[in-house]
């Protein structure tokens, strides 16, 4: 088939490299203008736009997927099939209508579960056990449209939303090449969602990260884990930012210190905190303007006063 590929972020690469690797033409890329990123604020290409420029791909950037002038090249190009991996932007019917086989969508999640902008880090957020990749076709509605295929996926305990995103997008690289395949045969036909276990996920933002010490020590595990690597979990200390890496539930603390929340406990080899319930052991951490480091080289740095606390 004849495919324009729509996608933005690292996650979207392996999809694509297994469709310019696959029996499918992919006559071009569809991916969000150019922007600002990195420690030197350049604007610079997503990382979709770079491969399909090292590939030789047509490379269309509109600031908006209604642009007549982007409509019209999609028209001119005449793909079959338009498959998505975290585009960015919102279709509209008029795009929609322009491949035969319409647009279908790598989503990572088992629908109807968790539809929406962060359904991964909403998984872990939540402790769910299993999440996994869907490839659906897409309509004007919020990720609802009829399923080709899924694939489920553990999460670990230790999982965060980055190691989950890593795996799924590889393994969902394959089972959209597989959709593809079954769609071109003829041999696939999409079902629709059920509608028991709808849930959505949307977006977490910066705010959504700030660790409250004063929750349970299973949530403050899951909040940092869902927040990691994006937005990134942090909370507060002598009034500034302090990012925190995943954390370590502690529960085998019998004749260890007893905590209140957010209350520190440095020792030779780990740094502890305190939450409503039993302590969490300090992974990494970044003060604002520093490196990230391990807690007991922080700790070391900072040597947290008896009464000084993480959080307001």
């Amino acid at each position: 088939m004849k495919l324009v590929f729509a996608g933005t972020p690292e996650v979207a690469v392996p999809s694509l490299t297994a469709l310019l690797e696959s029996e499918h033409e992919v006559a071009a890329v569809v991916t969000r203008p150019d922007a600002i990123a990195g420690r030197g604020r350049k604007v610079v290409p997503s990382p979709v736009a770079r491969l399909a420029e090292e590939a030789g791909v047509e490379v269309l950037k509109p600031a908006k997927a209604s642009d007549p002038a982007f409509l019209d090249r999609l028209r001119e190009i005449a793909p079959d099939c338009c498959p998505v991996v975290a585009y960015g932007a919102l279709l509209r019917r008029e795009a929609l209508d322009i491949p035969r086989h319409g647009w279908v969508n790598l989503h990572f999640s088992l629908l109807p579960a968790w539809r929406g902008a962060a359904p991964v880090q909403h998984a872990v957020l939540h402790g769910d056990d299993v999440t996994g990749a869907s490839v659906f076709q897409i309509e004007e509605d919020l990720d609802s449209g009829p399923v080709y295929g899924t694939l489920a996926e553990p999460i670990g305990p230790r999982d965060t939303s980055g190691d989950l995103l890593e795996r799924l997008s590889r393994s969902g690289a394959g089972l959209l090449r597989e959709v593809l395949g079954g769609i071109e045969a003829g041999t696939l036909q999409p079902r629709p969602q059920d509608g028991d276990g709808l849930s959505y996920a949307s977006k977490l933002s910066p705010e959504d990260a700030e660790v409250d010490f004063t929750a349970p020590a299973m949530r403050v595990d899951r909040l940092i884990r869902a927040c990691t690597p994006a937005p990134g979990a942090w909370t507060t200390f002598r009034g500034g930012r302090l990012k925190l890496g995943p954390v370590a539930p502690v529960t085998d603390t019998v004749g260890g210190p007893d905590l209140a929340a957010g209350a520190l406990a440095v020792e030779k080899k780990q740094v502890l905190v305190g939450t409503a319930t039993h302590p969490v052991r300090l992974g990494e951490v970044q003060a604002q303007g520093k490196r990230m480091m391990s807690a007991v080289d922080w700790a070391r740095g900072v040597r947290p006063g008896p009464d000084e606390r993480l959080g307001g």
